[in-house]
């Protein structure tokens, strides 16, 4: 029987989800349709489809396999499931992660403004920065595969009632898992620290705009400032899906703690949906597609026609 607190953030993980999908999918299909109306997609479009569509993935992954783990953790004696699971966990987490470094990236390299020469070198082959980012994706998926494999196999056992359980000391469990997030701990500190940098780089201009324009509201600085905020809340976000995976990992050690599994369901499925509305409000594309939308529901609502009796 689930407490009050419990069922209170399962009932915020399911809000989560819902409001995740519906933001992702809105930023997936207006990219869609501006590439198949202008017959192209540029890189950031294409970005932000990878984006929202690894997101509402990685969404669902996320609730199904906490809800399972709650309310039917028998289920995954069977072994077979536990293993598409991590399959797919790692298919969808670690592309998920590496379009949002992706993003990270590009704005950082077309926003920013470092005179340094390795950035400037970076700044004018920003097509063959992506292809590089590929490649790290592959290695990370390589890196990835064999440590699940070898973690499923060497530590399952089959008992009596030919069910499976993890039988894992926990310094062996956390080393796996280290090694096996390798590749996301590496594309998240990459991400982070762009973000750093072109908040650096955003608080320099906007201070400079500053001194030189006294006793003028200069729009440019409003739109640095709204820019620092939209990074510092996508730092935030994603360092506290991070803490929920991490929370989520932890409870295979202690599955008896069943509200501690809760709490990071419901923290790690926070930065994807969170995350898609902050993306919507900061790109004038998604904003005034959304106006558009809120505004075509508001009129649907005004002509509805009221039935006499």
């Amino acid at each position: 029987m689930l407490s009050v607190v419990e069922g209170l953030f399962i009932f915020i993980a399911v809000i989560e989800s819902v409001l995740g999908t519906l933001g992702n999918g809105f930023i997936g299909l207006v990219n869609c349709i501006d590439c198949v109306k202008n017959k192209k997609c540029s890189v950031i479009g294409l970005i932000l489809i990878g984006l929202a569509t690894s997101r509402i993935f990685l969404i669902w992954i996320i609730i199904t396999d906490g809800f399972i783990r709650i309310f039917s953790p028998d289920i995954y004696s069977s072994g077979s499931l536990i293993e598409c699971v991590s399959y797919l966990w790692i298919i969808i987490n670690h592309s998920s992660v590496w379009f949002a470094t992706n993003l990270s990236i590009f704005y950082f390299l077309r926003i920013a403004n470092f005179s340094h020469h390795i950035f400037l070198w970076l700044k004018h082959r920003i097509n063959k920065v992506f292809p590089l980012l590929i490649g790290l994706l592959l290695v990370s998926w390589l890196l990835s595969f064999p440590q699940i494999v070898k973690l499923i196999n060497d530590y399952k056992v089959k008992n009596r009632n030919r069910t499976w359980h993890f039988m894992v000391p926990t310094s062996e469990y956390l080393a796996y898992e280290t090694v096996l997030n390798l590749g996301v701990i590496f594309l998240f500190t990459l991400s982070v620290v762009t973000c750093f940098l072109l908040i650096i780089s955003l608080w320099r201009h906007n201070r400079h705009m500053q001194l030189n324009v006294l006793g003028v509201r200069d729009p440019s600085s409003e739109a640095h400032v709204r820019a620092m905020k939209v990074l510092l809340s996508f730092i935030i976000l994603f360092t506290l899906n991070f803490i929920g995976i991490a929370i989520e990992i932890s409870c295979f050690i202690v599955p008896e703690k069943k509200w501690l599994m809760i709490f990071g369901m419901t923290t790690s499925a926070l930065y994807p949906w969170g995350h898609s509305f902050i993306l919507i409000l900061g790109n004038s594309k998604l904003k005034q597609a959304s106006l558009k939308l809120l505004q075509i529901l508001k009129c649907c609502g005004k002509e509805k026609p009221l039935r006499t009796p």
